[in-house]
């Protein structure tokens, strides 16, 4: 059998998910950068603990296994010391984790171009030289940063590969398309960034019926607040995924939360482009649900 395919990246590497041990219930979260990944560690921490007070920071109940800036065994024995329910965090692409039967494995998708304008003001927020002294590698040298729009247009239509660079449009595409391939199993679910907006206390119910966590009815309306992007902002220096100072500012991580920031920025031709982009890349099906 051929096994999962390995993602290596200047600070993550999938890798580190050899060998795994899994536990019954396990949670995995995987995600595109910058498409819910933190709001559904949120939702999936105030499910298992049913309170919106959380023991410890949420980075620490839910670490991000590939993040290669300390070693993987430190990572993997405080995962093994947990007594909770682990939830786990991964930018990996389900064909290159391990699938066990043991775990749900949740995969959150978001408008690919409102992903894109949100990456592009994170890579401003993120301390490079602390990144290179933590994963030991060069810093990656930038040249002259491009406007919004002529990044986000160079973006659309970037050839590469999913392997290559995951968070390109190829590689958000390859992300959901294979998990949408998987839901016909029992321990994939596939969530959508705007419904969660829309509805985020039938969205919260739905999860928590597919992960058989059962929660007090009186206690939902506090959940539901504390899951909240506005309520998450004022939480940031507790939830921000920046225990060891890779973030320049952690209180920039929640920035503004909503769709159709993405079309906002390209003119109607060149979204006509990206559409026609997007055609050659994805199942018209897939095409739909994800830019509903």
């Amino acid at each position: 059998m051929v096994g999962p395919i390995r993602y290596v990246s200047d600070d993550d590497d999938s890798g580190r998910w050899d060998g795994f041990p899994f536990r019954e219930g396990d949670i995995v979260i995987s995600t595109r950068s910058k498409s819910g990944t933190t709001w559904m560690q949120m939702i999936c921490a105030l499910l298992v603990f049913r309170s919106p007070s959380l023991p410890a920071p949420l980075p620490a109940l839910s670490p991000w296994l590939d993040h290669a800036i300390e070693p993987v065994a430190d990572v993997v024995a405080r995962l093994e010391a947990q007594q909770h329910r682990r939830f786990i965090k991964t930018h990996t692409p389900l064909d290159g984790i391990p699938i066990d039967d043991r775990a749900t494995y949740v995969v959150v998708a978001r408008h690919p171009l409102d992903m894109a304008v949100s990456l592009y003001h994170q890579s401003d927020n993120i301390n490079r030289e602390r990144m290179a002294e933590l994963t030991g590698k060069p810093v990656t040298v930038r040249g002259p940063r491009q406007s919004l729009h002529d990044w986000l247009l160079a973006w659309t239509q970037k050839e590469t590969t999913a392997l290559e660079q995951p968070d390109s449009l190829v590689g958000v595409l390859h992300h959901v398309a294979d998990a949408r391939a998987r839901t016909a199993t029992a321990n994939v679910v596939l969530v959508h960034y705007a419904d969660l907006l829309a509805d985020l206390d039938g969205s919260m119910r739905a999860l928590a019926d597919r992960l058989a966590l059962p929660v007090p009815e009186d206690v939902w309306p506090s959940l539901v607040e504390a899951a909240t992007f506005g309520h998450m902002r004022r939480r940031s220096e507790e939830l921000t995924p920046n225990p060891l100072g890779v973030l320049r500012d952690g209180s920039k991580f929640f920035r503004e939360g909503r769709s159709g920031a993405g079309r906002e920025v390209l003119t109607s031709q060149e979204l006509l482009a990206y559409d026609r982009r997007v055609a050659s890349l994805a199942d018209p099906d897939l095409v739909r649900w994800l830019h509903r």
